[in-house]
């Protein structure tokens, strides 16, 4: 995050600020680190350094306005009407703004109009449509540590959801960020995790927010409960602290009550299939190097027909779940759906939801806007059609989803009454309450609607007693209404006319009358959107009742949308159902990459892969780009998606209880961390040998290929003899390093295999067919060609390979291996030894056998 600090020097130095500026500056003190939006008429205007951060962050105006120690005052603006989009650009910067709102009535202030902070916007609490993203979370997280580890809490504002966890150390919690992607993290000051988030929007918060005593007595009053016994929590847990502190940021940027916050629910991750950061990366599940999500596994999966139901599958695929009974239970629900055929009545029924997750949430922090009240009426009326769409679903979990998708006829039947059918964005300006709904609003509409009768009757009625036939009423809005004649007929107008306005060729005047009539509808005006707010927001209030069974409806409705979701992804790319097992398995028939087989334009070569516990690692051998990436890539992939419920890429899948998902794939430095490419790939692959287990799948990449050939080839050697020995942990091991296929010899549990390829001339034709047994050569120099290598290039290394196998040769006529106890190298000295039976040579023959010896070498 920027860091935004405001002096307050300008107050010091200066005292003879005006009134307004005074108040300003009062104000600004109290948020010292945020943007001040302070309205000023029909703009926000900001001033000294949020003015300069702010017309270069948003791109307007920089100007001046009096002057601060001699110096002029640096101001910029922004029209309220559009704030939205300025706002939305403030926050995906990382930056917190405090909105300033005239409070008090310019008519009868005496100096500057009353101002006050009403709303604060800050990147993990906003909840405007506006400013989020519809497909991700916006999620605010707080981290407390001590000696036990890392106690993790972190909510949705946009939904409710509230969740905490334990993690024991630092590459976990690494892990559980970049998968969760929070837009704050609330961290205690002087935190030493300071620098080690520093790629993080990391927010500092007083030491005493994550006081365990405080932190209890923030939860206990959030939820209004005397312990904390309902929520499975102890004093002690390492998460309370954080739990409190962001309990405690949210006390103090939205001012109000939160009815929509959720029951606080404890995630344990060894129920979840853990996959660390860099093998996120690696698998591109919800990134991709080019920035693109439709080239990531989550932009693949993810084309539900909601946006609750596009976060719920994101969900899912970044968090995948070991609970068998869930898993089952979206399996049958997803075959339910396909046999139902009725994947896009669904999905069409679907499209007429809203995001009620979140219009429910505005609702509850009383900023649901009038549109936001008519997307939720059209949303109910759709569920209703979408009970009609299950009827002739009969399925144990869909039947459970069924029970809970309530249409709340009684919540769609007053917003019908309630609500004009097209009211207008914000109810500042009125227009908002539909007419019958309220008695005395009809009343005081009445008053203005029928004053334009009243008024053509009073025109009337004057030209017929003053004889003036072209005497007009009108109205503006500085003078309000008036009688006008031409300054021709000005000396028949009655004396009781008061003289209001002269103008070339015309005089204007009023009438006692006409100054009370005035009076009454002005009054009536605002009488009547006062009122018309006052009933917006006690519809709002009157929601709080019900904000529980309508997260509900929303929860069931995203999970519906993710299942059908789901049944359509299968059928349209004809994935199969994986069978789930409790054994050490991963057993795939035909197995695809989805992403890959998708955009690519050549038909996808599947594969099978058979690991078990009498074989848990594959060598892998063969020419790169020949597939053995994708092959890899595409086996964790199939484990994952079998892990969210989902149908596989795949003829036939089982798929056993896999713990965790590690890679070793590709090749980067991290030089901010003054990491080499080397250093990387040696960190990483120290990680998978610590954590794997036998229940984990592990992808290795090229291990060793960073350094020396020896060097790399020991290296390689090693990380595999662990993985197969101490770890026992499934493994697809990719190497070019031949030597390693004599494990296959030496490990019962090791297989060889490679990915097949064909010479043409010069050329190579990639098969992308994995075989059984080692490759018998890597195809370095044809890859090269298909890259465009120079042919001059191409031709020196042609040469020197040739001149450096030949070398080999004469040195070492047959291949040395390296992990072989005894040479199988023969020599002279050998063959005569061999020649040689001791027991019959004489001393002096044993003598001269020493000198020919010696003489030989």
């Amino acid at each position: 995050m920027c860091d935004l600090k405001f002096s307050k020097s300008p107050m010091a130095k200066t005292p003879q600020h005006t009134p307004m500026m005074q108040q300003f500056l009062k104000i600004k003190a109290d948020y010292q680190d945020m943007l001040l939006f302070y309205r000023m008429g029909d703009f926000y205007e900001l001033f000294f350094d949020d003015a300069i951060k702010a017309a270069k962050l948003l791109d307007i105006t920089l100007t001046h306005r009096g002057k601060s120690n001699g110096d002029p005052i640096p101001m910029c603006g922004v029209p309220f009407h559009a704030a939205d989009n300025y706002l939305a650009k403030i926050v995906k910067q990382g930056l917190s703004v405090a909105i300033c709102e005239q409070t008090g009535d310019p008519a009868t202030s005496k100096g500057p109009v009353k101002r006050e902070v009403q709303r604060i916007l800050t990147p993990g609490t906003v909840t405007e449509e506006a400013l989020m993203d519809a497909h991700k979370e916006n999620l605010l997280l707080s981290i407390h540590q001590n000696s036990r580890g890392f106690g993790v809490a972190y909510l949705a504002l946009a939904n409710g959801s509230f969740k905490v966890q334990q993690i024991d150390d630092f590459t976990t919690l690494e892990a559980q960020l970049i998968r969760l992607s929070p837009n704050e993290i609330l961290l205690a000051e002087n935190s030493e995790l300071s620098q080690k988030l520093k790629h993080f929007n990391c927010i500092q918060r007083p030491a005493w927010d994550f006081d365990p005593e405080s932190a209890q007595h923030a939860i206990t009053k959030a939820y209004k409960t005397h312990d904390l016994s309902a929520f499975g929590i102890n004093e002690s847990d390492v998460f309370l602290p954080a739990a409190g502190a962001l309990l405690q940021y949210i006390n103090h940027t939205q001012k109000t009550d939160l009815y929509h916050l959720q029951h606080i629910q404890i995630e344990y991750l060894d129920q979840y299939l853990h996959i660390d950061a860099q093998s996120r990366k690696n698998l591109e599940i919800d990134y991709h190097p080019d920035g693109k999500d439709e080239l990531t596994l989550c932009g693949f999966i993810d084309q539900c027909s909601t946006a609750m139901g596009s976060r719920k599958i994101r969900r899912w695929v970044k968090q995948p779940v070991r609970d068998r009974q869930i898993l089952k239970n979206r399996l049958n629900s997803i075959e339910s759906i396909m046999a139902s055929a009725l994947t896009h009545e669904i999905q069409n029924t679907l499209k007429g939801i809203a995001d009620i997750e979140r219009i429910v949430a505005r609702i509850s922090l009383l900023s649901a806007r009038p549109r936001d009240l008519v997307a939720l009426r059209e949303s109910l009326a759709a569920v209703d059609q979408l009970q009609s769409n299950l009827k002739q679903i009969d399925e144990g979990h869909l039947t459970q989803l069924k029970s809970e998708i309530n249409p709340h006829h009684e919540i769609h039947f007053l917003l019908v009454n309630a609500i004009k059918e097209n009211p207008p964005v914000v109810i500042r300006d009125g227009g908002v309450i539909a007419d019958g709904y309220d008695e005395k609003l009809d009343e005081l509409r009445n008053i203005s609607t029928d004053a334009g009768q009243y008024l053509l009757d009073f025109e009337t009625e004057q030209q017929k007693a003053t004889g003036i036939s072209t005497l007009k009423v009108g109205y503006n809005r500085v003078h309000g209404y008036f009688i006008e004649v031409s300054k021709l007929q000005s000396e028949n107008v009655p004396e009781h006319y008061i003289r209001r306005q002269t103008l070339k060729g015309v005089e204007r005047y009023t009438t006692p009358e006409l100054k009370q009539f005035e009076q009454k509808v002005l009054s009536s005006k605002e009488k009547s959107l006062a009122h018309e707010k006052e009933l917006y927001e006690k519809l709002l209030k009157d929601f709080s009742s019900s904000i529980s069974s309508l997260q509900a409806l929303a929860d069931a409705v995203s999970e519906l949308d993710a299942l059908t979701n789901l049944s359509e992804r299968a059928t349209t790319n004809h994935f199969c159902k994986p069978t789930l097992s409790n054994d050490l398995v991963i057993d795939i028939k035909q197995g695809r990459h989805p992403v890959v087989e998708t955009i690519q334009d050549t038909p996808f070569e599947p594969n099978d892969l058979s690991l078990n516990t009498t074989e848990k690692m594959l060598i892998i051998t063969g020419p790169n780009m020949g597939g053995k990436s994708t092959y890899m890539r595409q086996s964790a992939i199939i484990v994952l998606m079998a892990s969210i419920g989902s149908y596989v890429p795949a003829q036939q899948a089982t798929i056993g209880d896999i713990d965790r998902i590690f890679t070793r794939i590709g090749a980067g430095d991290d030089l901010t961390r003054g990491r080499s490419t080397f250093m990387v790939e040696m960190s990483e692959t120290a990680t998978i040998l610590h954590n794997a287990t036998a229940n984990s799948l592990v992808l290795m990449d090229e291990i060793g290929r960073g350094t020396s050939t020896y060097d790399g080839l020991s290296l390689a050697h090693a990380c595999a003899l662990h993985l197969a020995q101490i770890n026992q942990s499934f493994c697809l091991f990719a190497t070019h390093y031949f030597e390693i296929t004599e494990l296959e010899n030496q490990l019962k549990t090791v297989s060889n295999v490679h990915l097949n390829a064909v010479e043409h001339g010069e050329r190579i034709v990639f098969l992308h067919t994995v075989k059984t047994g080692a490759a018998n050569k890597s195809y370095g120099l044809q890859v090269a060609a298909l890259a465009g290598l120079p042919a001059q290039a191409l031709s020196n290394a042609k040469a020197y390979l040739n001149h450096l196998e030949s070398q080999s040769k004469e040195q070492n006529p047959q291949q040395f291996n390296l992990f072989q106890e005894e040479s199988i190298v023969d020599s002279k000295v050998e063959n005569k030894l061999k020649a040689i039976n001791p027991d019959e040579l004489t001393a002096k023959q044993a003598l001269d056998l020493i000198y020919q010896l010696k003489k030989m070498i």
